[in-house]
């Protein structure tokens, strides 16, 4: 039995979450109501994993997650709302060491859960067998010794224009990931110099009103720009290209030069933007030997195959290690095809990249 604590202040989405649940036939369930009560519960239930809400009374989900992470440390899917501000307020719970998170149902709560419960369920599942990955420092955070993390603006580089072609046809770095992502990018990104030579595509997995406040936060913690591929995009050195939520993210070439697109999501695929899309687009239009693929923590299996083919035809790839991986599905899918150069941990992937990239 896999232990589930919800939490919520809508008594309907108590009861829509723990009957959705409850019909698995595998959870043993308890609710709470605020972010007081889940502190407590997470000492009392000792649950295996968690729901928890953002905006409740009392007790926030941002301050109930802190010290969840701080007394007990506990697998938590934030239930967030599809808007910029919850974004925003998502990222922070990610950083915390929140796992996931799944939208919080607008309109007709009953009609919304039903277009999205087979996402609660496997994210729930995933998380719960999921590695929990603490912000620095946040016991000293939670007694006010150290200030949270800072976000401010850097000054970047000049770099290369769209006008010059040489900057986009050295090589190309393109990474996907999926579940834990955000917070596993914050640790590779940052790290790559203002004098990066190539640039990075990143296909992670968002809903469409993610992924814009996703490039704002990442462009202030980065010493290379960081952007949201909404419109054709000229692809150039110094620049990190986020894909587009609720779209995929492909690579083209127009006028000579290489190019990104947001494409409208292709439904025969799970995931958006797609990994394999934007890696089939990069076999297509790129030259192997100047490619790097890194695969990320994610569920599922997308851009494995593309990722494999890479490789086979001379790039470089990773896969990051189980050690590390929030949720180790989408690298062990490569692994497992033989489409791994290198299995690293987090920590080491960015120095590998710059190693690769300087030869």
């Amino acid at each position: 039995m896999i232990k589930l604590l919800i939490v919520d202040d809508s008594a309907l989405m108590r009861r829509q979450l723990k009957a959705l649940f409850q019909a698995e036939g595998d959870f043993e369930i308890r609710v709470a109501r605020n972010g007081r009560e889940a502190v407590a519960e997470n000492i009392d239930f000792a649950p295996d994993v968690v729901t928890l809400d953002i905006n409740m009374p009392e007790m926030d989900g941002l301050t109930a997650l802190s010290l969840l992470m701080a007394e007990r440390p506990v697998p938590v899917v934030m239930v967030s709302s599809l808007t910029e501000k919850g974004a925003i307020a998502t990222f922070e719970a990610l950083n915390l060491g929140a796992v996931d998170y799944i939208p919080k149902p607008g309109g007709t709560i009953s009609l919304s859960m039903i277009e999205i419960e087979a996402e609660i369920v496997a994210k729930v599942r995933a998380a719960s067998r999921a590695r929990i990955r603490t912000a620095r420092g946040l016991a000293a955070r939670i007694r006010g010794d150290a200030p949270a993390r800072a976000l401010r603006p850097r000054t970047k580089p000049t770099r290369a224009t769209p006008d010059d072609t040489s900057s986009s046809s050295s090589g190309i770095v393109v990474i996907g990931v999926s579940t834990g992502g955000p917070r596993t990018l914050e640790d590779i990104l940052p790290r790559l110099p203002a004098d990066f030579p190539w640039p990075v595509l990143v296909a992670q997995h968002m809903p469409p009103s993610f992924t814009h406040p996703f490039a704002e936060r990442m462009d202030l913690l980065c010493q290379l720009t960081v952007s949201e591929v909404s419109r054709p995009t000229a692809v150039v050195a110094g620049n990190i290209y986020i894909g587009k939520g609720g779209a995929d993210m492909v690579l083209a070439r127009r006028g000579g030069r290489l190019t990104a697109l947001a494409r409208p999501e292709d439904p025969t695929k799970l995931w958006h933007p797609s990994v394999e899309l934007l890696g089939r687009s990069v076999l297509e239009h790129c030259d192997p030997a100047r490619v790097v693929a890194v695969m990320l923590t994610g569920m599922g299996h997308d851009g494995a195959q593309a990722f494999t083919e890479l490789k086979q035809r001379g790039a470089r790839t990773i896969a990051e290690s189980e050690e590390s991986a929030v949720v180790f599905g989408m690298p062990a899918e490569l692994i497992s095809r033989g489409g791994a150069s290198l299995v690293l941990p987090v920590e080491r992937i960015a120095d590998q990249v710059q190693i690769w990239v300087e030869r």
